[in-house]
């Protein structure tokens, strides 16, 4: 086993997200308004950490009472002196600690691969127990120790990554949870229209035998009297017996709710009050449809000055591709580059028309979102995305309207150090237009690649939502003869392929339309620049899908990130269009030891690349629209597919070669707002160790998140 893999290595850069200037902005009711959303948001995201890993929240408690008791300074010098460690010791605990507090929890949020501490179990355990902690409270630190230490060192093989319980890890799905239960629940939740965005699956036997499902639903508790009140329905279908439950995270879950509370008074609008309302009655009950409502008034709300959204939104971490990740961030405008995006969103009914698919296969309206440039001010979560397009709920996304976010202040970082894998001059081209090419890329995924599409439904009446006598195939020329069901959804029909499979459109999308002058010009580049960029978006992504075999996970043969796979897919669909358009060379290093050499020939981007990503786009969208799920999966584990020795490209040989080169993902610290009398101050970090750990010991001041986290864990540990 390569332990490269499963470590954060000393040299992982750590990075303040700035949004100093923007805060400034604002007035001291937006200021309010941000820190209650923020405060809302963080106690909300501590939910990560129980989505995340059975041991994830202890670790967490554990991390949080040491530094309250010990500075980082004050525990480095106990560390040093009496524990045996070398300042590379300290600094990979550190950076450790930093890991588990920026996933929110102890498997990377990009590829979901498990990662231990880069020091002996042994000097991690007398740190814990030569603290201040240690000394005040011997029997806590000693019990947490017990419960913890050997889950965060250990790597077993289910242990390694993320995944369906019977061949990975999951706190979505009991560990008992098998295929054919999986198919049972699936059918369960068609037949009675449930969407299980907020729930997870726990299977247990009683006492006669019996098999029971229970689906949990996030949500507060409204009595102590979980039998009587907690118990919404008890259901038998095909010989399988449902239980719906609510009280799931009900602790974590009333906090949000207090702080969403205390926001609504500083909302600017009626529509942002209403859009609370939704927000903590959906968290008060577990209703889905409740917080679809608030996901309407968010639309409405066309360009606040603080952005937000909250709730259980994507389905990356549940293998199943269907339960959502606790999320929510809080951002402000920039609106000189929000400005860049309004145009976009002005244009995107001449540009829609140029995607490689019938206008069938379009939405009948498309409804204009609201397309924002932010910077983050809070965004907790597993990780930190560049961009988004939300609500994920089809009905919503495709007939009433939906919002397209850039972040700029996560675009814009500034780039350290060149590529791996590239020549010189493409290098310094890469290094001089990366941060523009990915502005365009994240507009076009996100506006024209999630907002663009339909999907074909049959409706409660038995009608269509499309001319079925009409429509047909456009590879096949046959009528279409596939659509999506009453009760179905893409995320329940598609599954687990689901997630990479639409950001692989959405990628494919930017690569078809990154050369439109329209596009182009909107961003303010012309001539040589436009040119220069639209071969960075090319390239870039060629980079990335030869990068992505990190995220390939060769004893499993799977894929452990959805991007990471969608850019590997459109790799091979490059390298398949022929003519060299894209080529990958084994060479020898300047260090002497193996490399890889990848070139785009940008005089065949136009005719080749665009000809070959244009084909495979449209299929992309055919088996999108028409829920054929069997097709998609056949042509998307083709391209999936990493190939050994024998293969004019071996990507199972280079991928040992891009794991011996690859580059730790930098971590983000974030500030804090608190209140200070009637006013809202702003606290920044320093882009180091030191000020990640300090930044999240000052996040939950006069809130015992511990003792909440450790009876969770009490609640779960039975299940997994």
């Amino acid at each position: 086993m390569n332990m490269s893999n499963y470590i954060y290595p000393n040299s992982t850069q750590i990075i303040q997200l700035d949004c100093e200037a923007a805060f400034n902005e604002l007035t001291e009711k937006e200021k309010h308004y941000a820190h209650f959303l923020s405060k809302a948001s963080w106690c909300g995201g501590l939910i990560d950490l129980i989505q995340t890993s059975l041991e994830s929240p202890l670790i967490f408690v554990l991390i949080d009472k040491l530094f309250h008791c010990d500075s980082v300074s004050e525990l480095k010098q106990v560390a040093l002196n009496k524990c045996g460690f070398t300042e590379d010791d300290y600094t990979a605990f550190l950076i450790y600690t930093s890991g588990i507090l920026s996933n929110m929890g102890n498997y990377k949020s990009f590829g979901d691969t498990k990662f231990i501490p880069n020091l002996p179990k042994e000097k991690f355990e007398k740190l814990v127990l030569s603290s201040q902690f240690a000394a005040k409270h011997q029997q806590d630190a000693q019990q947490l120790l017990s419960k913890c230490l050997e889950q965060m060192y250990s790597l077993k093989d289910k242990e390694c990554s993320l995944g369906f319980p019977y061949k990975g890890t999951t706190t979505y799905l009991s560990k008992n949870i098998t295929e054919e239960d999986l198919e049972a629940v699936k059918k369960f939740l068609k037949n009675k229209n449930l969407e299980p965005f907020n729930s997870r699956l726990f299977k247990t036997i009683d006492k006669s035998g019996r098999t029971i499902y229970e689906i949990r639903l996030a949500s507060v508790l409204e009595t102590d009297n979980e039998e009587e009140k907690n118990l919404i329905s008890t259901t038998t279908l095909n010989g399988h017996n449902f239980v719906i439950t609510r009280g799931d995270y009900s602790k974590l879950l009333k906090l949000v709710n207090e702080n969403l509370l205390l926001a609504k008074d500083y909302a600017a609008n009626e529509t942002e009050e209403k859009m609370m309302e939704n927000y903590v009655k959906s968290f008060h009950t577990g209703s889905i449809n409740a917080h679809k409502e608030a996901s309407r008034h968010w639309i409405k709300d066309k360009g606040p000055i603080v952005e937000s959204y909250i709730g259980f939104i994507e389905t990356y971490r549940d293998p199943a591709g269907m339960r959502g990740e606790f999320e929510g961030f809080v951002a402000i405008v920039n609106k000189k580059m929000s400005a860049k995006f309004s145009e976009l969103v002005q244009s995107a009914e001449i540009l829609l028309p140029l995607l490689p698919w019938p206008k069938d296969y379009e939405k009948d309206t498309f409804m204009q979102p609201d397309f924002t440039s932010l910077d983050v001010l809070t965004y907790a979560c597993s990780g930190v995305p560049a961009g988004i397009c939300i609500p994920n709920y089809d009905e919503i996304r495709q007939n009433e309207g939906f919002k397209n976010v850039s972040l700029g202040n996560v675009i814009h970082v500034k780039m350290t150090e060149p590529p791996n894998f590239l020549n010189k001059a493409d290098q310094d081209l890469f290094m001089k237009y990366r941060n523009s090419a990915f502005e365009v890329t994240v507009g076009l995924h996100e506006l024209l690649g999630h907002g663009s599409g339909k999907l074909f439904q049959k409706e409660k009446d038995g009608s269509y939502n499309f001319d079925v006598e009409k429509v047909v195939d456009f590879v096949t020329n046959k009528k279409v003869c596939s659509w999506y069901e009453e009760g179905e959804t893409y995320d329940s029909v598609f599954g687990a392929l689901g997630s990479s499979f639409e950001e692989c459109r959405a990628e494919s999308v930017a690569l078809f339309l990154c050369d439109c002058s329209t596009v182009l010009k909107i961003f303010g580049y012309e001539g040589v620049e436009a040119s220069e960029i639209t071969y960075i978006v090319w390239l870039s992504m060629a980079l990335k899908g030869l990068e992505g075999l990190e995220m390939y996970d060769p004893k499993t043969d799977s894929w452990l990130q959805a991007h990471s796979q969608a850019r590997y897919v459109l790799l091979q669909v490059m390298l398949e269009s022929g003519e060299d358009f894209v080529k990958i060379e084994k060479v020898t290093g300047s260090d002497d030891k193996p490399d890889l050499l990848l070139t785009v020939d940008r005089s065949k981007l136009a005719s080749v690349g665009k000809k070959a990503i244009g084909d495979f786009l449209g299929k992309l969208q055919l088996y999108r629209s028409t829920a054929n799920i069997t097709a998609a999966k056949e042509m998307y584990d083709k391209y999936s597919l990493v190939a050994s020795e024998g293969n004019k490209y071996p990507f199972l040989e280079y991928r040992e070669i891009v794991m011996d080169r690859k580059k730790p993902r930098r971590m983000f610290v974030q500030a804090n707002t608190f209140l200070d009398g009637d006013k809202v101050k702003l606290k920044t970090y320093p882009s180091t160790p030191e000020g990640m750990i300090q930044s999240w010991m000052e996040r939950f001041q006069n809130v015992k998140v511990d003792d909440i986290l450790e009876e969770l864990w009490a609640k779960d540990k039975k299940h997994f």
